[in-house]
């Protein structure tokens, strides 16, 4: 996991500006892996403070317990009004032991607005010597105010090639490895999630895709969340790949999928990849996971049909 976060450009060009002396007062990195961003702002983190992997400094702040790099909120918690007053409060102290004080913000996707403008005025104008790194898996959800003021480091999905090689290394052993790789969409959590689901979620899918039992897949996808609609992208992009006659190029059996590819043409199939994107977006705003499903579930039929008049 580590070795994949020190790939990416943002952590390069946070190393690079730490190890100049350029670093930026405030810097917000936008991760699309809610559950490893606390992990990623750590090692940015050491990044900033030059730590070289097994030190003093870097196994401090990895316990998070390094008097110059302090990490908000607790882990699982969010970030409230009355911390925001404690960070304000912090970083009026002087640094410990260097020239520098960082304040690590996870999960700033979750801060509401109110406590985003109470941190604002400090974002902009830090005293000497104090730094913040904010992590954020969307951009939607941080004030405009605020993105205004911070040096931004975008980092993009994994490659399909990075998250196979990622999970083997977590993994060593496990089954399905290029399968979680390919749906997840670059996420590393996703993946994991797929592999631990022992392929339920591309059975799943299936199912779904088959049209049978509807309301009880339905509340099945539901639960399963995030999981079943990555499994559900690629089980259409290779039902896809099996009506344009690419086959070579499907991750999953194509003996499984066969049934599916007949009763979807190739337009209903791409149609429906876009139809789930849409879904996933209403859920990002939201949206009831079981009933985001029910409702794609009716879009694609209406879809399905319509090109099915057409199809040869």
């Amino acid at each position: 996991m580590r070795q994949l976060f020190r790939t990416t450009t943002a952590y390069r060009a946070i190393a690079e500006s730490a190890s100049r002396g350029e670093c930026a007062h405030f810097t917000l990195v936008l991760f699309p892996d809610a559950v490893y961003l606390r992990a990623y702002l750590t090692e940015c983190a050491k990044a900033f403070f030059g730590a070289q992997e097994g030190s003093r400094i870097a196994r401090l702040i990895d316990a998070g317990s390094f008097s110059d790099c302090l990490i908000y909120p607790v882990a699982g918690g969010k970030l409230t009004a009355e911390a925001a007053g404690a960070i304000t409060d912090e970083s009026l102290l002087r640094p410990v032991e260097g020239e520098k004080k960082l304040f690590v913000l996870d999960a700033f996707h979750t801060v509401t607005p109110l406590v985003q403008n109470k941190l604002l005025k400090l974002l902009e104008e830090p005293p000497a010597g104090v730094y913040f790194l904010a992590g954020a898996t969307a951009e939607h959800a941080v004030l405009s105010t605020v993105l205004s003021r911070a040096n931004v480091r975008r980092v993009p999905p994994f490659s399909e090639g990075e998250t196979a090689a990622a999970l083997a290394r977590m993994h060593p052993g496990a089954e399905g490895v290029g399968a979680a790789a390919a749906a997840c969409g670059g996420v590393l959590s996703v993946g994991e999630a797929l592999l631990a689901g022992g392929g339920e979620d591309f059975r799943l899918a299936q199912r779904f895709l088959s049209g049978k039992n509807m309301a009880q897949v339905c509340r099945a996808a539901g639960e399963r969340g995030k999981t079943f609609f990555a499994a559900l992208r690629l089980v259409l992009r290779d039902v896809l790949l099996l009506r344009t006659g690419q086959e070579k190029y499907a991750v999953l059996p194509a003996g499984q999928l066969r049934p599916l590819a007949e009763r979807y043409p190739a337009g209903a199939a791409a149609a429906a990849i876009g139809l789930c994107t849409d879904a996933e977006r209403e859920i990002s705003f939201n949206a009831n996971p079981a009933q985001a499903a029910l409702t794609l579930a009716l879009r694609m039929e209406e879809t399905r049909k319509a090109f099915e008049k057409y199809a040869p």
